[in-house]
């Protein structure tokens, strides 16, 4: 391989695995420097140096100047054994001074000696030899690479594509790399094609040594939280802000919303004119059900907003200090405001972090009778 050669293969595989041209030089640099030692010369004193603009590859042998040859030093692990540390200079690098300044007078302690040894037929047998280590080192630069790129899109929500599956995962193709999306993070009872596009949220992003890992949901809370705000841009411009969601997967969510513009419905907004843009969302959790709720900082006001879709709701805080509330009803709101298995009720309790009992006025009589 002839310099030109070797820059376009250089710049063909920048190009093609998205990494740093220095990242990839100084793998070649290493794995370079591997074959030389393992065909040429078993010493370790060498280094090779690839000229980034003519592509030129010397090897360089060199020797540090010292005073005294370091050899290292021994000591003992915790069980007895003599251990031996190695010098910081490795012992094929070291020359003497006196031996040095008779090579190249004045020279000092620290500096080094050197001289290419670059072999006629290097360029064939280092190729050869360097090539599974130097595509270790891309893999590894690759790998970094995806990392850095997918670090701060935790938390965030991906279109990517249904590329493959197992008994227990979907892969999904995020571009340069693929995420997991385990089949218990769908949607209940939702259906998927392969090829298709799907939206995603990231749960997990995770350097290992098998590569990168990208963890995937549509179960998540935070999935309904990113459908909202691509939807409704008066969440991104901040007109609207969202107070919290909470979610039962399949079954129901609750959104809390407010509005920082008295002449803004921050639930209208939500709706859209003839319901557009609240039909996307729910179109995409599988006709999951979505109450909107009317954040208020007035916790009564905020319980009976969160009830919803329960109607003529009278709340009572009975305990401040350990956040709980009593929500009055009367019986045709009962099964409404507590919901199938207590779903409603519980979405509420966890949107408004207060414990919820749900009573009709009938019941409490009846318990205070039983009192006296």
């Amino acid at each position: 391989m002839n310099a030109k050669e070797f820059l376009k293969a250089l710049d063909h595989i920048v190009e093609e695995k998205n990494i740093s041209r220095e990242v990839v030089l100084e793998a070649m640099e290493l794995a370079l420097a591997t074959a030389y030692k393992k065909n040429f010369d078993s010493k370790t004193n060498v280094r090779v140096d690839i000229n980034p603009d003519t592509g030129e590859i010397k090897v360089i042998s060199y020797l540090v100047v010292v005073d005294d040859y370091d050899e290292g030093t021994e000591t003992t692990d915790e069980e007895g054994n003599i251990v031996r540390i190695p010098p910081e200079i490795n012992e094929d690098a070291q020359i003497l001074l006196e031996d040095a300044q008779e090579i190249v007078p004045g020279i000092k302690v620290g500096e080094t000696i050197e001289r290419e040894v670059t072999p006629k037929d290097f360029g064939r047998v280092a190729t050869s030899t360097a090539k599974q280590v130097i595509n270790q080192k891309i893999r590894e630069a690759e790998r970094s690479s995806i990392i850095e790129e997918f670090a701060d899109k935790e938390g965030e929500m991906m279109v990517g594509m249904l590329a493959m599956e197992d008994a227990k995962n979907y892969y999904v193709d995020l571009g340069r790399t693929r995420g997991i999306l385990p089949k218990s993070e769908m949607i209940p009872e939702e259906t998927v094609e392969m090829g298709s596009s799907i939206k995603v949220y990231i749960t997990k992003v995770e350097a290992t040594t098998k590569g990168p890992l990208i963890l995937l949901s549509r179960k998540h809370y935070g999935f309904v939280r990113r459908l909202f705000e691509t939807e409704i841009p008066e969440l991104a411009d901040g007109t609207i802000e969202l107070y919290a969601v909470v979610r039962e997967p399949g079954i129901r969510s609750k959104v809390a919303v407010f509005s920082t513009n008295d002449k803004v419905d921050p639930i209208g907004a939500c709706i859209g004119e003839r319901g557009s843009r609240i039909a996307s969302i729910l179109k995409e959790l599988n006709g999951e059900r979505v109450d909107l709720v009317l954040y208020s900082e007035d916790p009564q006001e905020f319980i009976k907003n969160a009830l919803s879709p329960a109607k003529d709701v009278i709340v009572n805080i009975t305990d401040e200090k350990n956040r709980e509330a009593l929500a009055i009803v009367n019986d045709e709101n009962l099964s409404l405001a507590i919901g199938k298995k207590g779903s409603n009720v519980k979405l509420a309790s966890r949107l408004t972090k207060y414990k919820i009992d749900v009573k009709t006025l009938a019941q409490i009589n009846e318990e205070g009778n039983k009192a006296e």
